[in-house]
């Protein structure tokens, strides 16, 4: 059987993969969905196959915060299945696409049956982690122009696609910035060539020059990704 495109389940062994596969469902996740909360109970685990999620902070004054991607290689729910299933931030799609679903205690009942499946979700958890923390180091750091190209890169690799529905509030989220600054940013970079943008739709058109502009978080996250979730 064909398995989704998703990195995670793709790593399973073959004994894994079926302790979870007759609780799989296709659905699609819609641009700005909402998957959960921050507080509420989180009841499902997504596996996408494509689009991507974001794990969004809301603060006390109404702004909103990214502080970590997920897509096609990884999973939301990673953290919830070895404890306290609330949920630590809000979860939005942020680029359209689908994901594999499961029941989040299909999952735990799953991986208390299997050591590798425990480490993998443990190892999934710490990618995320990784990248929450190289996150906050970027958005207080780096220059708008460099936050900007990294989180395009990596929504590139998370989605697999050079066409993104990004508005300029989303991408504000993304990089902490205000929205004035990412206006003047993503029209330096279309200048450069590096993107097209119009209307919320954005094209990349060279990932080379949004990798020289980028900082180093880009290739930190990337690396330490390559690291936990690699072949082994």
């Amino acid at each position: 059987m064909v398995r989704p495109t998703n990195g995670f389940l793709s790593a399973l062994s073959a004994e894994d993969y079926e302790l979870i596969r007759p609780h799989l469902r296709t659905m699609d996740l819609p641009h700005e969905a909402v998957l959960v909360e921050t507080g509420e109970t989180l009841k499902r685990a997504y596996f996408p196959h494509r689009g991507v999620i974001s794990l969004v902070v809301k603060l006390a004054k109404g702004e909103h915060v990214q502080v970590a991607m997920i897509g096609r290689d990884s999973l939301l729910g990673t953290l919830s299945t070895m404890g306290d299933a609330a949920a630590l931030n809000t979860a939005i799609v942020l680029v359209p696409g689908t994901a594999s679903v499961m029941d989040l205690d299909r999952l735990r009942d799953a991986a208390e049956r299997s050591s590798p499946l425990r480490t993998l979700l443990t190892r999934h958890g710490l990618a995320v982690y990784a990248q929450v923390q190289q996150t906050a180091g970027c958005n207080a750091a780096h220059p708008v122009e460099a936050r900007l190209s990294r989180c395009l890169l990596h929504t590139h690799d998370l989605s697999g696609d050079y066409r993104l529905l990004l508005t300029q509030e989303a991408m504000a989220q993304m990089i902490g910035a205000r929205r004035n600054s990412v206006s003047l940013v993503a029209n330096t970079l279309q200048q450069a060539n590096f993107i097209h943008y119009s209307r919320g739709h954005i094209q990349i058109l060279n990932l080379d020059g949004l990798r020289q502009t980028a900082c180093e978080c880009y290739a930190t996250v990337k690396a330490q990704y390559d690291r936990l979730l690699g072949p082994r």
